[in-house]
Formats: structure tokens, sequence, C-alpha cells
């Protein structure tokens, strides 16, 4: 039995989950943060305190977890666990989620599943030391794939929404691109990971779509999908002091993420190769779950 534990069961890693879990999975995850999980079919949750004995029977680990000042929380209440698994043969893959923000800026350039790390800001540094400490851990004993995301975006999370709740924002800023992937392809991915059987190693794989592009031109075409005027264009420079730290350090970063490489190393395509088919086929979703 192919026993995958999910240590993170948030937006993507509930995604995860479910597709392993239709796809013949026994799954198991944990939930760090307070309230109900919507109902996950055939997966086991469990409190992340008391992960060791999942993670004793798990033939596949997915950490979804952000580090913390103080490290990646994951290795720091589990380490011991998680070298006992690797020491025992029974763990062989490891997957961690980080994010394409590990580059820094490039000034626009793109960057490939090559390019080595330059991050900019002190939550990508911790990114990058957290992808390190994961690389350590696993030397030698198990596959590792390193995830790295774009923005992660899906039903129920997606500027409709923001659109819906006023507080979508159409920032203008000429030539600066951000790359997306869709909640369903990151459990394309990770499932098709999973299932390679490759020898002890690291990898990186980007989970991003094929089209990176601006923020205002998402907006103004979801806006136009709703049927709704967009709201009004406000220049970059203008927006720029009521942004919060964390859209400062988004916005100060430029570049463009290639995945080529991730795609013909998983032989897979995306569900959906930009943001054009992804919000279509979460307008399309909603509209049929209105009807019923």
């Amino acid at each position: 039995m192919r026993e995958l534990l999910v240590i993170g069961l948030g937006y993507a890693g509930q995604a995860v989950a479910c597709r392993a879990a239709s796809e013949g999975w026994s799954v198991a995850g944990t939930k760090r943060q307070p309230g109900p999980l919507p109902p996950l079919a055939g997966v086991q949750v469990l409190a992340f305190a008391e992960a060791g004995a999942a993670i004793a029977r798990a033939s596949h680990l997915l950490v979804t977890a952000q580090p913390g000042e103080g490290g990646d929380p994951v290795i720091a209440a589990h380490g011991p666990a998680i070298t006992a698994a690797l020491a025992a043969g029974s763990l062989g893959w490891i997957g961690y989620v980080s994010t394409t923000g590990v580059y820094g800026d490039r000034g626009g350039d793109w960057v490939d599943e090559a390019t080595p790390p330059a991050p900019g800001q002190p939550r990508t540094r911790r990114r990058l030391e957290a992808e390190e400490a994961w690389r350590a851990m696993a030397e030698g004993r198990a596959a590792l794939d390193i995830l790295r995301t774009g923005g992660i975006y899906g039903p129920r999370n997606s500027v409709f929404d923001e659109l819906r709740a006023g507080t979508a924002r159409h920032v203008v800023k000429p030539g600066h691109l951000f790359s997306r992937i869709h909640r369903d392809d990151i459990a394309r991915a990770c499932c098709a990971a999973m299932i390679q059987a490759r020898p002890p190693g690291a990898r990186v794989l980007h989970l991003v779509d094929d089209v990176p592009v601006e923020s205002a031109v998402v907006v103004k075409a979801a806006a136009a999908m709703l049927g709704i005027a967009p709201p009004p264009p406000i220049a970059f420079e203008q927006a720029l002091p009521k942004m919060t730290e964390m859209a400062r350090s988004f916005w100060s970063e430029n570049r463009r993420v290639a995945n080529a490489a991730t795609k013909a190393a998983l032989g897979i395509q995306w569900l959906y190769p930009s943001w054009r088919e992804g919000l279509a086929a979460i307008l399309a979703e909603e509209r049929r779950d209105t009807a019923l």
C-alpha cells in the first residue's frame, strides 16, 4: 500500500491529498490552524503534534508548512521520526513545497530549474534555508522534490472572489510579470512525481503555468468574465504607500519562471496552461454549483 502523509492540509495540501486518495493511495494529513476542514474523502486528518506514528508508516511525505524565524517547523517537531523512517527505508520520497520567490528579482528575465537561487527577502531566505534543511535530511536516503510554486489560485481562492468582495486592486505596472499555478495542477504534478521510481537525490520542479502575466491584465479579464467593471486603475507608484509589507515584497521582484524541464521530467501537460483556462474553469464550476 502506498502511504502518503501530507503535513499541512492547507489549500494546496488538501487538493493533493484528495487527488492521491482518489488514485488509490492511503492518505493522512495534518492540520495546525484552528477551524474545521471541508470533507476530504479518503483522507485521515491528524493533529500535527501526533504525526509521529503516521511518519513511521508513510512511504511518501509531502510538506507544505511554511518556515518561521526558527526554521522549518516539521523538522523541528518531527525530525527524529523522519530520520528514523529514512533509516528504516520505509520513507522513499519527500516533496517540499517552496516558492519561486527564492530566485529574487531578475528584472523580468527568465529563470529555469537550474538557475541558482538568490532570495532578496527575509521570508524567501527562510524558504531557501528550509530547502537546504530538507536536502540535508534526505541526502543519500530518499528522493527529494523541491516544488517551487508561483502564485496559487483556484476555486474559492481567485481574483473572482476579490472582485466580488470589493478587495481586488487594479494596480498598473507595465512589464511587471507574475507566475501563477492552478491548485489542481499542483495536485497533478505532485501525484505524477510521487509515482516515479527515483533513486535518492534532490531535484527542483517549477509549479508555474506557461504564461507569466501582469496583474492588471488578469484583473481586467476576470471582471469582463463576470460582466462587471474592473476597479479603477491605479499606478503602482500611487498604490505602493498603502500596500502591506507582504504585497511590497511581491511587487519589488520581477521574473519569468520557465517550466519546460518540469513538465518533461513528470511527463505531463498542465490542465490549465494559462490563467485564462484556469479562470474559465473556476467560473464554469461555480455556475454548475449554482445550478444544482
